[in-house]
């Protein structure tokens, strides 16, 4: 797998599982673009902070300082327009997944077990950019 381009987009993975930390990176990287990663909602806001990524992968369920929290700060902030696709393992119902999607900066809700191909075409639509109609 080739090393992505420095001036490639950067996304920022928040997420408390190392297993899945790992695999977001990998398929992020994958797919062409830089990877940053953090452990939890407070480790994830300091790097927002210093790298602003061209988009964040944030779990809901964290300790410490959990996604919630982390979306509610990023709003509060001049992060505010970085998208963010929100990922969980934990059952939502209908209208907590809906809640979350009103959210001005979520672009995405995944649950957990995430698919690969799915995860992949997301990234796609939100980072590549639009072929223009020249060849």
């Amino acid at each position: 797998m080739a090393e992505p381009l420095p001036d490639a987009k950067l996304v920022l993975i928040i997420d408390d599982d190392d297993g899945v930390r790992e695999l977001l990176t990998f398929l992020v990287k994958k797919e062409g673009f830089r990877a940053e990663s953090a452990v939890d909602g407070e480790d994830g806001l300091q790097k927002a902070e210093r790298i602003r990524p061209d988009l964040i992968i944030l779990d809901l369920m964290m300790p410490r300082y959990g996604g919630f929290e982390v979306l509610r700060q990023l709003q509060g902030s001049e992060l505010k327009t970085i998208p963010i696709v929100v990922v969980t393992g934990r059952y939502t119902d209908r209208s907590t997944s809906e809640m979350i999607r009103q959210e001005s900066n979520v672009v995405d809700f995944l649950e957990k077990p995430l698919k690969p191909n799915v995860l992949t075409a997301t990234l796609e639509r939100l980072l590549k950019p639009r072929a223009s109609g020249a060849a």
